[in-house]
This record gives C-alpha cells, structure tokens and sequence, in this order.
C-alpha cells in the first residue's frame, strides 16, 4: 500500500512536471506578455512567426506577433500570399485609446497604399468603425486574414467586430508593418524573426 502510494505521487510529481514544461512551451513571455507560439483559425494552425514591441514617445504601447503558416523571413511573399496569416496586438499601455489606435492605423496604412490610398478608404473607414470601442490595457486584437472568404477578420477579446473584404487590402493591410515603408523598422524584422 505505501509503495502504490509512492509510486502514485511519482507519477503526480513527474506528471505535473511535465504538463508545466508542455505549456512554457506553447507560449512565450515578451517584455511581460505572454504570446502564444501558435493560434487556430478556421481548423488551421498558424505558428508565431516573430514578435515585437511598438513604443511611441519612449512609452511602450503594445505587443504586436505575427503568425504565418509556413513561417517565413520575405516580407514580400507574406504581404502577396494568399494564405491563412495574423497579426496579434496586445495593448500594453492605458495611453492607448480607440482613436489614438485608428490614427497610427491609418497613417500606417497611407504609407502603405502610397498613390491607390483613395481607393481603400471606404474599407479602412469600416475597419475604424470595427475598432471604435473603448480599449483598455490588457486587451487583445486578433486582426486574421481568411482565404475562405477573402477577408481581414478583426477579433478583440475573442469577439468578431466584424470583417473587411478583399485580397487586395490585406497586402496593403499587412504592407503597414512589412512593408518597405513599414511604421517601425525594428518592429518589422521582429516580426520576421530577423
């Protein structure tokens, strides 16, 4: 009997153990923030491709990961693939409002788009719409393109805000960090595991 007793808590140590050591794998802690090394969408896996942080005025404002499936260092090819792919922001700072959040967004995507901004107005004021609700420290954007419906869903705290069509602005979408006028340089090749 003590010895199944023995062998009982082994087998409890050990298993605790291992489980701990399963789930530090499954994520990672970045500047504090715990990022999943990968998420599902849609019955797919996508896997952390690399991660960085966004500071504005010395002030770090959010985590930003990107997940590919396969993972990849070509910003080209991520931007013009027409595959499954996210960008995860974790808001890190209560500097951050819904407002602030659009403006960069859309100063980001200016940049992007370059001379054909015009043209995608009407879809990125339907991404600002999207985001319009108050944002506190803590939450997290799930911003995922799907090839299924050709669409960017915008995911916050786990809830669809809605989706913005098109093919064509997810390359602009994504350009706003990988592209070669990127928002942050440093960020962009975090984001490539460079």
């Amino acid at each position: 009997m003590i010895v199944k007793k023995i062998v009982l808590g082994l087998t409890l140590i050990i298993s605790a153990l291992f489980s701990s050591e399963a789930i530090a794998q499954k994520q990672i802690v970045f500047e504090g923030v715990t990022i999943p090394r990968t998420m599902k969408f849609e019955n797919k896996t996508l896997q952390l491709n690399g991660a960085g942080s966004r500071s504005k005025m010395w002030v770090e404002v959010y985590i930003q990961a990107l997940y590919l499936n396969p993972l990849s260092q070509n910003a080209k090819e991520i931007i013009n693939d027409n595959l499954e792919m996210s960008i995860r922001i974790e808001i890190t700072s209560a500097l951050v409002s819904s407002g602030k959040l659009t403006r960069a967004l859309n100063t980001g995507f200016e940049k992007s788009a370059g001379a054909d901004f015009e043209k995608y107005k009407p879809r990125m004021e339907l991404l600002k719409g999207f985001l319009s609700d108050e944002i506190t420290k803590g939450d997290v954007f799930e911003l995922t393109y799907s090839t299924t419906d050709s669409s960017i869903w915008i995911i916050k705290n786990k809830e669809l805000k809605g989706k913005i069509p098109g093919f064509d602005f997810k390359k602009v979408f994504f350009g706003i960090w990988l592209g070669d006028k990127p928002v942050d340089e440093e960020l962009k090749n975090s984001l490539l595991g460079i």
